[in-house]
């Protein structure tokens, strides 16, 4: 089922305003309130939990073609089938190669932003499998034909009322707006769809390497279904999820699952070490794991390294005032969020994007509530200077090179105590020509600066300098 674009717009800006506009969006986006001080609850009560676990993933990230090449012998001594893919393409091609050789007609899926990023489900589909979401709100949006909206919570746009209108098309029937009505409903209808699944596909939370050990954090049922039903499974596993040794879980999990829903451990744990041995009851005949790269490896070494370090938690979603205004579709990524800003342009080259970086206020919220102390807001800031290219949609070629003209000359102004002096004392008499009807028109128009002035006010200089006033004080 293709998804649809839930927000339209052709930029974040469009978007975000009719986000804005939405009043059902701004009902279900209260939703969001209960998880805002969940980050100052695990700052508060976790800090040297958070500094062992981003200690962990930058050790991960000093080494990570090492750890992911011991992460492939443990699996392979384990019987799984290693898979390394570069691309979304080739990660698509190998888990439909693998449902064709086992004849899988239904194939059901876990909860995975993994096989969201590259459009796993849509690209099964297409060649004829029906592919099934079958975590709850994954479910209800492969319905609705949207992508989530949120990475842990993925139907947070939607009131009850809205899912309930969802469910009742699929149904052919009306169902009841109540929260248990309509999971008893979807429970029924997917367990069928268990038991007719010939491949089950799933993500990984964490990948030990020291053990070949994939760690799967849910808080629904389906994904041991997904993972011991169907005779084989395919987990898509992003590099950067390997960890070296499996002690770290006692680290990284607490501060998943606090980080992400305030739960000091999820409902179920699942730790996955390799396909059903002899004398098992259940578990697939053949495991295979897709390692997943797509533009990963290539910010080793850069200053965005850091960025590998996420382990998905949506906690900077949650305290972001962008995210929390206009929600995850008005940024039209996998993504979104201030993760979302840095991720999408970079695992995109530029491609995607682009605009996204400047969604956000650079109030820092989304680096203090980080679980593995990953410097967002600077991230998001750098990228923001990096992209220089001119957006294809609305951007002007010349403003570029205006832009850095323009900080070039303030620079060398400012370089030298007369050159800031003299520029304070015309900026003074300038504010000092202004009468108050006219301040806000001057302000709002200031040349150069429309699009910073569009949002917020250029202030008019004092009548008289601080030094002045210092000078003179009694």
């Amino acid at each position: 089922m293709a998804h649809g674009l839930a927000t339209p717009g052709r930029t974040f800006r469009d978007r975000a305003a009719r986000a804005l506009d939405d009043s059902g969006l701004q009902r279900a986006l209260r939703n969001l309130d209960v998880r805002l001080g969940t980050a100052a609850e695990v700052e508060r009560d976790m800090r040297p939990v958070k500094d062992r676990a981003a200690s962990i993933r930058r050790e991960t990230l000093a080494d990570l073609d090492g750890w992911l090449e011991r992460l492939e012998a443990a699996l392979t001594a384990r019987g799984v089938t290693v898979h390394r893919c570069a691309t979304p393409a080739a990660a698509r091609a190998v888990v439909a190669s693998i449902a064709r050789e086992v004849g899988a007609h239904v194939v059901v899926k876990s909860k995975s932003m993994a096989t969201e990023e590259i459009d796993l489900a849509e690209a099964l589909e297409a060649v004829g499998f029906d592919a099934v979401e079958t975590d709850l709100g994954e479910y209800v949006v492969q319905v609705a034909g949207e992508r989530p909206s949120h990475i842990i919570t993925p139907v947070i746009h939607k009131t009850l009322d809205q899912i309930a209108a969802v469910l009742s098309e699929e149904a052919e029937e009306s169902l009841p707006v109540d929260r248990g009505a309509l999971t008893d409903w979807v429970r029924t209808h997917l367990r069928e769809r268990f038991l007719e699944a010939g491949l089950g596909v799933t993500g990984a939370n964490f990948a030990v390497a020291e053990t070949g050990t994939l760690v799967i954090v849910t808080n629904e049922g389906n994904g041991r279904f997904c993972t011991a039903l169907p005779r084989v499974h395919v987990a898509v596993v992003p590099v950067e999820k390997v960890i070296p040794r499996f002690a770290d879980l006692a680290t990284l999990l607490p501060v998943l699952t606090r980080s992400a829903t305030g739960q000091r451990l999820s409902n179920y744990v699942s730790m996955i070490s390799g396909p059903r041995r002899a004398g098992e009851q259940d578990g697939p005949e053949e495991l295979h794991v897709v390692l997943l790269d797509h533009g990963r490896r290539r910010l080793i070494g850069t200053p965005y390294e850091a960025m590998l370090a996420c382990i998905r938690c949506g906690a900077c979603l949650n305290v972001c005032p962008v995210y929390r205004r206009v929600g995850g579709h008005a940024y039209d990524s996998v993504y979104p969020g201030p993760m979302g800003e840095v991720l999408t342009p970079l695992l995109s080259a530029g491609l995607s994007g682009r605009d996204l970086p400047a969604a956000s206020t650079l109030c820092g919220a989304c680096t203090e509530a980080c679980p593995v102390e990953i410097p967002l807001a600077d991230l998001i800031a750098r990228l923001r200077a990096d992209l220089r290219s001119p957006d294809p949609v609305e951007a002007d070629a010349r403003r570029p090179h205006a832009r850095r003209s323009g900080f070039g000359a303030w620079a060398l102004v400012w370089s030298s105590p007369r050159g800031y002096r003299a520029s304070t004392i015309v900026t003074r008499l300038l504010g000092a020509g202004v009468a108050p009807a006219r301040a806000v028109r001057w302000r709002r128009r200031l040349l150069g600066v429309g699009g910073w002035t569009a949002t917020r006010d250029v202030p008019v200089p004092a009548r008289r300098r601080f030094r002045d006033q210092w000078s003179t004080r009694s």
